[in-house]
């Protein structure tokens, strides 16, 4: 039994590990293939390309999966629990501890039916749950690319909404399409986490 739940669930929302043994690449690859819907708009502000073979696929399951095992990082598939897209893939979300500093950071991308539905936020509150009272994590961090006014407007919502704050522009923090980019970083302690949860 690893660190990691293997399955977690929200109000709205299911969380399934993604693991090799659980999932199947095909249904990634569906979703992030060079010619797949809004792919363009998806991958816009992220750190990966489209995918050109299916074996990027598998590739990247595999590597979420000893992730996961290792207890090094958590990658879960997000899927609804109700209505009529219940049990469709939605997106991913990961945990990404760096145990020693007692901090993790927070990512998430949505395939685009499943934007505006305040589900990011809903993923947050519940990774943040984990982070904090069953893997003892002291901070959580979240970043988004400048330009990306959807993420900051659905980060800047439940930073505020758990007590957080924006602590600035990080230089060059990530590669987009080859070229380094600055990100917006913000974070959440774990005290301000249970005040925010006291207060409401």
């Amino acid at each position: 039994m690893g660190v990691f739940p293997v399955e977690l669930e929200s109000e709205r929302l299911r969380y399934e590990a993604l693991r090799p043994e659980s999932f199947d690449p095909y249904e990634l690859y569906e979703h992030v293939r060079t010619d797949a819907p809004a792919i363009d708009e998806i991958t816009e502000y992220v750190t990966w390309d489209p995918y050109e073979q299916p074996q990027e696929a598998f590739e990247w399951v595999d590597r979420c999966g000893k992730n996961f095992e290792d207890d090094a990082k958590a990658t879960y598939v997000l899927r609804p629990k109700a209505g009529d897209r219940a049990g469709e893939f939605a997106g991913v979300a990961g945990l990404d501890p760096e145990w020693h500093r007692q901090r993790a950071t927070l990512g998430t991308w949505l395939r685009k039916p499943f934007w505006g539905k305040g589900y990011s936020g809903e993923r947050a509150g519940r990774l943040l749950e984990l982070a904090f009272e069953q893997l003892d994590l002291a901070v959580v961090a979240v970043t988004h690319d400048p330009e990306n006014e959807n993420s900051r407007r659905a980060i800047e919502s439940y930073v505020e909404r758990f007590g957080g704050r924006k602590e600035g522009r990080i230089r060059n923090d990530m590669v987009v399409d080859g070229e380094p980019r600055d990100s917006i970083r913000y974070s959440i302690s774990k005290k301000e986490w249970t005040e925010s949860r006291t207060e409401s």
